[in-house]
């Protein structure tokens, strides 16, 4: 809210913003950057979210997925009307639509909602005590780490290419946590369900 006030009644935040994005647009290599930036594409993300959604729906998961589903499809029902309504222009443009993020939401959403769902079918391996729960603590984080770096990777790659505003990602940031946090529920009192002694 704080971020999107700002962004809408250009605050101190949105001039701080703007001065920063002017500082560091341009830098880093252009193929890493325009790389990073990709990662949040429908073309690149989707697929992921969908190969994480069949693999829970083979597992016998159903309102998890479905939550998946639903997030991502909040993200242009939500996103569109922002961009429209706060109407920021680009760093490099006069064009307006630039607050929220479409790239960073989807990219937040969707590599999200795929570590929520792979990561709460977390089977202890077998061998001695000490080394599964250390498989098992790589194997619970090691999706939701890849998820995080994903995500902030195409945030720091929109900014430096010049696409976005860093404000524009953080206000997509905190959206998608709002988004995905029925899906995290749902993992919890899945894994609570299957912790219970029988």
């Amino acid at each position: 809210m704080l971020v999107t006030w700002q962004v809408a009644a250009d605050g101190q935040l949105r001039g701080a913003d703007e001065r920063a994005a002017r500082a560091v647009v341009g830098h880093g290599p252009a193929p890493l950057t325009e790389f990073l930036a990709d990662l949040g594409n429908t073309q690149v993300a989707l697929p992921v979210l969908g190969c994480a959604i069949v693999w829970a729906l083979l597992r016998g998961e159903r309102r998890g997925p479905l939550h998946a589903a639903l997030a991502m499809a909040a993200v242009p029902l939500l996103v569109v009307p922002l961009k429209d309504w706060i109407a920021r222009p680009g760093p490099l443009t006069g064009a307006t639509g630039y607050y929220p993020s479409g790239h960073a939401a989807t990219a937040a959403v969707a590599y999200g909602a795929a570590a929520l769902l792979t990561a709460r079918c977390v089977r202890d391996a077998g061998g001695a005590r000490w080394a599964r729960g250390v498989w098992r603590w790589v194997r619970t984080w090691m999706m939701p780490v890849a998820a995080a770096l994903l995500t902030a990777g195409t945030g720091i790659g929109l900014v430096l290419r010049g696409y976005h505003w860093p404000l524009d990602v953080l206000g997509s940031w905190f959206l998608s946590g709002l988004l995905l946090l029925p899906s995290y529920r749902v993992g919890r009192a899945g894994s609570k369900k299957r912790q219970r002694p029988k």
